[in-house]
């Protein structure tokens, strides 16, 4: 996915003085050498034909990962992606302890909009890069060129299709699986670990693709075009000529809650399959492993601290636990009363949740290691305690399907 950098930035330079070219050094933290850009294609208006000088006044290592931007090659070549300082964005206006209040009791956060610095670029050896700050301080020299609107259309559009070009990369969809299709007959549990796979970096790539185009007035079209959901942007298309005479509720227009699912690369598959919403939480229909994963993730998160970043090992217990609970709930729940998943399915699920119980556990021993508390520290090696047994259940249950 995407190298979020921003963050790691000491300062740095964009060069588009001349036309077609963008080149640029950016000094990273624990960087010894600056990132040397060489990208083709140009930045938006309000940069095109200027050198600009960017300076972060609070560098620090990000929080996942700390370092990690030293993985970057230093010759970054390859394509330019949205580069503007003028991109608009919400920023809160309240502190980071008021702003922490808030979300807690679920009350409107106060923002203002302003002008961000978004820097993006499609390296050859990393994949996407992206700047994105609103305290960088800025100088920008005068304009060697000057670009029209139709030269900025034309570069934006370049942009769009780059940024598909890499999510196809990403998500890396696969109509085989060891030379078998995957929808001919019951797929095995190596064959469902694919498609798990495949789901699960197709969730993270649309996220990704939420989080830049959110704010975007065209967003919606931009997102299906960057997806390749090429059904949705005809819809969208259908509904744009159709004007203000659709109901946007009618689901004759648009088709079935099953086609829209479909579009989105979420339906159900012919054999079986799940779906992209795959949290079953029937009350009554609740298997016993996936109710105490659920109590462990809810005890899991009163135990550590609620605003604990990501990367933080309170982040990463709180989260594979949450993750173990959903997984086993849409695999599990509701099984002997009409839901029945193939064996394959459910054994590939448990065993990602192994996987991240594993994590859970490792972050919930970092925590011990650090807490001085003695009731904390008792609590909190329940939280292992309990997590081992759920791993053992899912061994059991995994050996039964077998």
């Amino acid at each position: 996915m995407a190298w979020m950098i921003d963050e790691a930035v000491i300062r740095g330079e964009i060069d588009n003085r001349v036309e077609g070219r963008t080149k640029g050094r950016v000094w990273l933290i624990d960087r010894k050498d600056p990132l040397e850009l060489d990208l083709d294609g140009d930045c938006w208006r309000d940069l095109a034909g200027t050198r600009l000088f960017f300076k972060n006044p609070e560098p620090k290592r990000s929080a996942e990962g700390a370092g990690g931007e030293k993985e970057l090659e230093q010759e970054q070549r390859g394509l330019v992606g949205d580069m503007t300082a003028s991109r608009k964005c919400k920023v809160p206006t309240v502190s980071e302890d008021e702003l922490q209040r808030l979300y807690e009791n679920e009350e409107d956060i106060p923002f203002a909009w302003k002008n961000t610095l978004y820097l993006e670029w499609f390296s050859e050896s990393n994949g996407r890069v992206v700047i994105e700050a609103t305290n960088f301080e800025l100088e920008i020299s005068e304009r060697d060129w000057e670009m029209d609107e139709d030269a900025e259309e034309a570069q934006k559009l370049a942009n769009l299709n780059a940024m598909r070009d890499f999510m196809a990369q990403v998500i890396g969809r696969r109509e085989e699986h060891g030379g078998k299709a995957l929808t001919d007959g019951e797929a095995d549990e190596f064959a469902w670990e694919e498609r798990l796979k495949e789901s699960d970096r197709l969730t993270d790539a649309y996220q990704e693709v939420l989080e830049k185009y959110m704010e975007d007035a065209d967003c919606e079209r931009k997102e299906a075009f960057v997806m390749g959901w090429d059904g949705l942007l005809d819809a969208l298309a259908e509904r744009d000529e159709a004007g203000d005479d659709v109901d946007p509720g009618d689901e004759s227009f648009f088709g079935s809650q099953t086609e829209m699912d479909e579009a989105y690369g979420m339906g159900d598959t012919e054999d079986g399959g799940f779906s992209g919403t795959d949290y079953r939480d029937d009350a009554d229909d609740k298997h016993p492993l996936q109710e105490k994963a659920q109590e462990l993730a809810l005890r899991a998160m009163d135990l550590v601290q609620r605003d604990a970043g990501p990367g933080t090992p309170a982040y990463r217990l709180v989260s594979h636990l949450l993750q173990v609970s959903g997984k086993l709930a849409g695999a599990l729940n509701g099984r002997g009363s009409g839901y029945e998943p193939e064996n394959g399915f459910v054994l590939a699920v448990l065993k990602r949740c192994l996987s991240w119980l594993n994590e859970a556990v490792g972050a919930c021993q970092e925590l011990m290691a650090v807490e001085d508390d003695k009731d904390q520290y008792a609590a909190l090696n329940h939280v292992r305690a309990s997590a081992f047994d759920i791993r053992a259940g899912i061994v059991e249950l995994r050996r039964e399907l077998k």
